[in-house]
C-alpha cells in the first residue's frame, strides 16, 4: 500500500471518529431538555449511542450493503466537490426516511401497548431476517431495489435532487433489516411515546446508516477502491451473513409467536445475559427483565413445542442448503 493511500485512509478514519463524538455530543445537547421532560433523562444518552451504533452495523447486512454499489457510481466521475455533495445528499435522503420511521413508531406507541408492539415487531423482524437469510444462501430469489429500476419521476430529476430522492427511496430498503439492535431501538421509541425522542433517535440512526456509505463513496472519489475486498469475498460474506440471519430470524420469530417470549425468558440465554449485565456494570438499558405478557391471540403455544419450532426453523434451511449443494454437484 502506497504512503499517500495510507495517509488518505488514516485521515478519513480519524475524521470519522471525531465526527462521531462531535455529532453525538451535539445531538445530546440539543435534545437533553426534551428527554428530561419525557422522563427519559437516565436512559436517553445510552440510546443515542445504541441508535448510532445500530446504524453503523447495518452496513454488513444484505439490505444495506448493496447500497454501496449504488452510491459509488452515483458520485464517481463528477469531481471532488460535486461527487461528495451527491453522496451527502444521498445520505441525507436515507436519513430523512429513517427519521420519519422513528416519528411514525413513536406515534404508534401512543396508541398501542408496548407488549403488543414488541411482539409484532419481533415477528416482522424475524420473518424478514429469515427470508433475507434464505436469499443470501441462494435458496430463494429475492430482488433488491436497484438504481436502474427507480421511478421515472426520480430518474428525470436533476443530479442533486435525484441523489436525495434516491436516498429517500432506498432508505426503505433498510427498514426490514433483521438487526436486533434496530428493533430493540424501535421498541424503546414506541415505549417512550415521545415524538421528539422518536424523531431524534431516528435521525441519529439514519446518519449512522449513511456514514459508512458516504465513506465508501469518499474513498472512491479519492481514487481508493475500498470495495475490492467486498467483491473478492462476496460469496463468503453472503454465506456468513445468510447463516447469521437464519439464526437471528428464527430467534426473533420465536419471540413473536404467542408464548414464545415466555419460553425464552426461562432459557439460560436470557438469565445468563442479565447476570452478565449485572456483573460487568452495563447501563440498565441492557438488562432484559421479565414482565407480564398480554395475550394478543386466543391461544398460547406450549413451552414444550416452542423449542421444537425453533429447531425446525434452523434445521430446515440447513437440510435444504445441502440438498441444493448435492444437486448442483450432480448437475455439473
Amino acid at each position: 500500500m502506497s504512503q499517500s493511500v495510507l495517509v488518505k485512509k488514516s485521515g478519513i478514519l480519524i475524521a470519522f471518529i471525531l465526527f462521531s463524538f462531535i455529532f453525538l455530543g451535539v445531538i445530546f445537547s440539543l435534545t437533553n431538555d426534551i428527554s428530561v421532560k419525557a422522563g427519559s433523562d437516565f436512559s436517553y444518552p445510552s440510546w443515542l449511542i445504541i441508535s448510532y451504533v445500530a446504524g453503523l452495523s447495518m452496513i454488513v447486512l444484505p439490505c444495506t450493503l448493496p447500497l454501496v454499489f449504488i452510491i459509488i457510481p452515483l458520485s464517481m466521475g463528477k469531481g471532488y466537490k460535486k461527487g461528495l455533495t451527491m453522496a451527502l445528499l444521498f445520505g441525507a435522503g436515507l436519513t430523512t426516511t429513517i427519521t420519519l420511521y422513528g416519528f411514525a413508531v413513536a406515534t404508534l406507541g401512543k396508541t398501542t401497548s408496548l407488549d403488543q408492539f414488541s411482539t409484532i415487531m419481533f415477528l416482522i423482524a424475524g420473518i424478514s431476517g429469515f427470508i433475507f437469510g434464505l436469499s443470501q444462501l441462494k435458496l430463494i430469489t429475492l430482488k433488491m431495489p436497484s438504481y436502474s429500476r427507480t421511478p421515472k419521476f426520480i430518474q428525470n430529476r436533476g443530479e442533486y435532487s435525484k441523489s436525495y430522492l434516491m436516498g429517500v427511496l432506498l432508505g426503505n430498503a433498510g427498514v426490514g433489516c433483521p438487526n436486533p439492535m434496530f428493533y430493540w431501538l424501535l421498541i424503546y421509541i414506541a415505549g417512550s411515546g415521545s415524538l421528539e425522542i422518536g424523531s431524534s433517535l431516528g435521525l441519529v440512526h439514519g446518519i449512522g446508516r449513511a456514514i459508512p456509505l458516504i465513506l465508501f463513496s469518499l474513498l472512491a472519489i479519492l481514487g481508493i477502491n475500498a470495495t475490492k475486498g467486498l467483491i473478492t469475498n462476496r460469496i463468503k460474506i453472503e454465506k456468513i451473513t445468510g447463516w447469521m440471519l437464519i439464526f437471528i430470524g428464527s430467534f426473533l420469530i420465536i419471540n413473536g409467536l404467542p408464548g414464545g417470549h415466555v419460553w425464552y425468558e426461562s432459557t439460560i440465554v436470557h438469565i445468563g445475559w442479565n447476570n452478565l449485565v449485572s456483573m460487568i456494570g452495563l447501563p440498565v438499558e441492557f438488562h432484559i427483565g421479565e414482565h407480564i405478557h398480554q395475550k394478543m391471540f386466543n391461544f398460547v403455544i406450549s413451552p414444550e413445542i416452542v423449542p421444537i419450532i425453533f429447531s425446525g426453523l434452523i434445521v430446515f434451511p440447513i437440510a435444504w442448503y445441502f440438498v441444493n449443494k448435492r444437486r448442483a454437484k450432480v448437475t455439473v
